[in-house]
């Protein structure tokens, strides 16, 4: 074990020489094992940056643990087929319903209801084009994890009555209202004229669009102004993450029985929840990471015949060398051993200062941009273990060859 070792040791300390004797040629070696190992993690920082940006923008979008029940829904896109089917099959979900889940489900936290449109609004010679204007009860600030900056959201008297109130985006206020305080002002919603109450907290942006159009509105004067024809949508929430299953399952027993469904009957309703987006984002990075992680990984094997090629030279350039090492009695595995444990140092600083690389740029994309740049550990292990498994696979035909030479014959090529 001593003697194994030593042996390493002393191997290592060579290769290190020998690698910072030649340190230009060594870093223009390096130079594809870098780009690949910082593509790799790179990639890989991208990737889980993204998911983490689109579930934290659905998070603040519909709230965290909760639930849209409507007659017509989906997580992916829809075929006509299925457009068809459900729009014959699915009933418009009503005020009744609403007040139904609302008194029966026990395991809820909150529960409300919402409806959406757009529209351009005016004030004073300013206009904002496709605002967002949501018809939502009063549970719906709570259900979404709503914050204001200023002002206040509906009271369920307000709902009630179908007052002219509304609480509008940050965009809008922006816009609109810089240099005075909206609260109290009043803008028209098609042709009814409202007053603003509260101001959502900014959002920011998603993929570039804002999420700060909105114009919120009570339920009830939503309908009137754009009308009853497409039924409600009801959302809530549950008390925990560890609830939600329950809660969903709560949910869709007490429509079922309230529609009066068999049960081989099919459910008349669409029921999603959070956890289906998270999924189909997690399915749709991964498949991104599928298909872009292999492509990154051919510059590291790039880097691996580069690799390969300065070690076939190295060899050429130390002849007389492993001709004197294997005349005073290195044995033929201890050569080969020599060049492998060279070839993996290579290709291991150039991992590490790839690894430096991938970190250096990621802080700058961050900076630059609201995507959340994550290096995750397995892809820094994915990126080393290739990189050093590439040192030492393709160090192996230069190692065999150096392990080969005749001592006579190398001792004559000095």
């Amino acid at each position: 074990m001593r003697v194994f070792y030593y042996f390493f040791a002393d191997a290592t300390k060579i290769a290190m020489q020998s690698i910072f004797a030649h340190k230009l040629r060594a870093f223009l070696t390096l130079i594809g094992i870098i780009i690949g190992v910082a593509s790799v993690v790179l990639v890989g920082a991208s990737i889980s940056g993204l998911n983490t940006y689109v579930l934290s923008n659905i998070t603040k979008l519909l709230g965290s643990n909760t639930f849209y029940l409507s007659r017509i829904g989906s997580v992916g896109e829809l075929t006509d087929e299925e457009w068809e089917k459900m729009l014959k099959r699915n009933k418009k979900v009503r005020w009744d319903e609403l007040k139904w889940v609302q008194g029966e489900c026990e395991t809820c936290e909150a529960v409300g209801a919402e409806q959406d449109n757009r529209t351009d609004l005016k004030y004073e010679g300013e206009e904002i084009f496709g605002t967002h204007v949501l018809g939502a009860t009063s549970e719906m600030a709570e259900i979404r994890n709503m914050t204001l900056a200023e002002g206040r959201f509906f009271i369920p008297y307000e709902v009630q009555h179908a007052m002219p109130l509304c609480v509008i985006g940050m965009e809008i206020r922006e816009k609109l209202f810089p240099q005075v305080d909206p609260i109290g002002k009043t803008l028209r919603v098609k042709d009814l004229p409202v007053t603003i109450i509260g101001v959502e907290e900014k959002m920011g942006s998603m993929f570039g669009g804002s999420l700060d159009n909105n114009l919120y509105l009570p339920l009830t004067t939503f309908e009137r102004i754009f009308g009853k024809e497409e039924g409600i949508a009801i959302r809530g929430s549950a008390p925990s993450r560890d609830w939600f299953e329950r809660v969903l399952d709560e949910v869709h027993v007490l429509l079922r029985a309230h529609r009066g469904l068999k049960p081989n009957q099919e459910d008349n309703f669409v029921l999603l929840d959070t956890s289906q987006i998270d999924r189909q984002v997690g399915q749709f990075t991964g498949a991104i990471a599928m298909v872009v992680t292999p492509i990154t990984l051919i510059s590291l094997v790039v880097g691996g015949i580069v690799v390969m090629n300065i070690m076939l030279v190295s060899v050429t350039e130390r002849t007389f060398e492993i001709g004197l090492r294997k005349a005073v009695g290195a044995r033929r595995n201890q050569i080969l051993a020599q060049f492998l444990i060279e070839s993996s140092a290579l290709a291991g600083i150039g991992g590490a200062l790839g690894l430096l690389l991938a970190f250096g740029l990621s802080w700058l994309i961050r900076v630059a941009t609201p995507i959340p740049m994550t290096i995750t550990v397995s892809y820094i292990a994915l990126s080393l273990a290739v990189s050093g498994g590439i040192g030492m696979i393709f160090g192996i035909y230069p190692a065999y060859k150096a392990s080969r030479l005749d001592p006579i014959v190398a001792l004559t090529r000095s």
